[in-house]
């Protein structure tokens, strides 16, 4: 069955960073929807047909859905849990929360749980860490599976420097990871991420096993850590003492290549740096985290410079918020401080294409690109009586979107699709705004 969703559509085919023609915005557009995937997008006139379902969220704007490549699924209950570094913070909160992943209908209930939140804020695609329990990993992929839901997700593999309850083997890490993905690895939707949380907490023998697993299924993703603290990077070192810096332990496994996800990468040497560029490997920002465990200012621009690609992630729970919006919010202040710009127009790029380039997943994700899954957020930048009054004054695009980075939240999301489907109930519009434009808007203001 088509269907046509109707409203302001922006979609990027290009990095704003590189170039002026990067995005198509459609002012009065549609999105044809067959099958859970976008078959067109388009002006309203020219797709529109008296036997097509329509469901108009004019005047808002419809993107491809956010997408978060670093998130820990069983951090959900302890999300703003007051703050110590990254290492007291893991064996003061995570480390027990995650041993309650035992335990399958806890895992059950946490990944329904985690899902609605994903979508309740816009991201339709995430990448997750599990916990060491197989049961974790199980529970996540069933949930997902049974919305239509893009995940990729592992449970992490760690034997060393935890408490016994979140400590797996070499061979039980390999064993359950490898059965994992056979099931779940391009199953539908699902894809496998191999997981090694990091460096501290895998021995040798460990890393020898993701190794192994990482040459034995190259399509997979692999997913952990590096150089997000000062203490971390030197506890790292002093348990790899003939590693040359933190990369080169990943290295020495065979982990680096372009589905290498390294979240955080703040202190980097200048030999990592030039390692991950050759290699294709991802660095992942996490701008809230960062800032909660008080970690370091990310260098968007220098990697970039260097050649490395990026993506911004919550990193939930060290991050603060499941918002795509309030992590372009603080992803822009860091950046700032680092005397760097994240215009609008790349933020939005970044939390949608930007992050599916990073995944490799560019042609499924992140685009409305005809053949593209149907995932999409419609947004609205008038949802609080705050942002309304802002938007009263806004005269661009690019002034709409700084006004949901900045002001946005759960609440700015007035829809999301997941393969086409609708994953929050429909909202009464506000203040009049049904069937007016931002410019409308704009000049009855005036």
């Amino acid at each position: 069955m088509q269907q046509l969703i109707r409203g302001r559509v922006l979609g990027f085919h290009a990095d704003p960073s590189e170039t002026d023609d990067n995005h198509r915005y459609i002012e009065d557009g549609a999105i044809l929807i067959e099958d859970g995937r976008i078959l067109a997008v388009d002006e309203y006139t020219v797709l529109a047909r008296p036997d097509l379902a329509e469901i108009d969220h004019r005047p808002h704007l419809i993107m491809p859905g956010f997408i978060d490549p670093h998130i820990h699924f069983p951090q959900v209950q302890v999300i703003a849990s007051w703050g110590a570094q990254l290492l007291d913070w893991l064996n003061t909160y995570t480390f027990p929360e995650e041993a309650r992943f035992a335990d399958p209908d806890h895992a059950t209930r946490m990944a329904g749980l985690f899902l609605d939140q994903l979508t309740a804020h816009g991201t339709t695609t995430g990448v997750a860490f599990c916990s060491v329990h197989a049961t974790s990993a199980e529970a996540l992929f069933s949930a997902a599976e049974a919305r239509d839901m893009a995940m990729v997700a592992g449970k992490v593999m760690m034997d060393r420097n935890a408490p016994d309850s979140v400590l797996d083997t070499p061979q039980q890490g390999y064993d359950d990871s490898k059965r994992l993905l056979e099931k779940w690895h391009g199953r539908g939707r699902q894809r496998y991420a191999i997981t090694p949380r990091f460096a501290i907490t895998s021995t040798p023998g460990q890393m020898e096993a993701t190794g192994a697993l990482v040459r034995e299924h190259p399509d997979c993703h692999v997913q952990t850590h590096l150089s997000e603290n000062l203490e971390e990077i030197e506890f790292t070192l002093s348990l790899y003492p003939e590693a040359r810096d933190y990369l080169d332990i990943y290295e020495k496994y065979g982990l680096l290549s372009d589905k290498l996800l390294l979240g955080h990468s703040i202190h980097l040497r200048e030999r990592e740096i030039a390692r991950m560029a050759e290699t294709g490997s991802r660095a992942v920002f996490c701008p809230t985290s960062n800032l909660f465990l008080g970690s370091g200012l990310f260098d968007e621009a220098g990697l970039r410079a260097a050649g490395i690609v990026s993506g911004i992630a919550t990193d939930v729970g060290g991050g603060t918020s499941y918002s795509m919006l309030q992590t372009l919010n603080e992803g822009y202040k860091i950046l700032q401080l680092r005397g760097q710009k994240l215009h609008p127009l790349q933020a939005f790029h970044w939390a949608t294409r930007g992050n599916a380039l990073a995944l490799g997943m560019q042609d499924r994700i992140g685009t409305l690109e005809p053949g593209s899954d149907a995932d999409l957020v419609v947004l609205d930048a008038g949802a609080t009586d705050a942002m309304a009054l802002r938007m009263e004054r806004a005269e661009a695009l690019a002034e709409e979107l700084f006004i949901l980075q900045i002001m946005g939240d759960d609440r700015a999301i007035a829809q999301v699709y997941v393969a086409g489907n609708p994953r929050k109930p429909a909202a009464q519009p506000r203040n009049g705004r049904q069937g007016k434009s931002v410019r409308d808007l704009v000049e009855s203001a005036d």
